[in-house]
């Protein structure tokens, strides 16, 4: 039963971000985001994955990664907006 609540609690953590990700892929944009919630965000995850790692819990393991991929995905979109910015070009170019 432990093991399907931590399954459970991984899976809806880690569906939650894709929301989040789908809108960003659409419009290009995410200039409502702070780059800092990102980054502390993908360090708290990252930290997580070693926790994850020391107990040997896959389920805290798995969802952690695939976490830290889609934090990533967006973060990325939000430097590269970001650098749009400094350059003088819309973030749609």
């Amino acid at each position: 039963m432990t093991t399907a609540i931590g399954l459970a609690a991984a899976f809806f953590t880690t569906v939650s971000y894709l929301p989040q990700l789908l809108k960003v892929w659409r419009t290009r944009e995410c200039g409502d985001l702070s780059l800092k919630m990102l980054l502390t965000l993908a360090t708290g995850l990252s930290l997580w994955i070693v926790y994850g790692v020391i107990k040997e819990d896959i389920a805290i393991i798995l969802a952690n990664v695939v976490s830290v991929g889609f934090i990533a995905f967006i973060t990325s979109f939000k430097l590269r907006e970001m650098a749009g910015a400094r350059h003088g070009r819309a973030s749609r170019t």
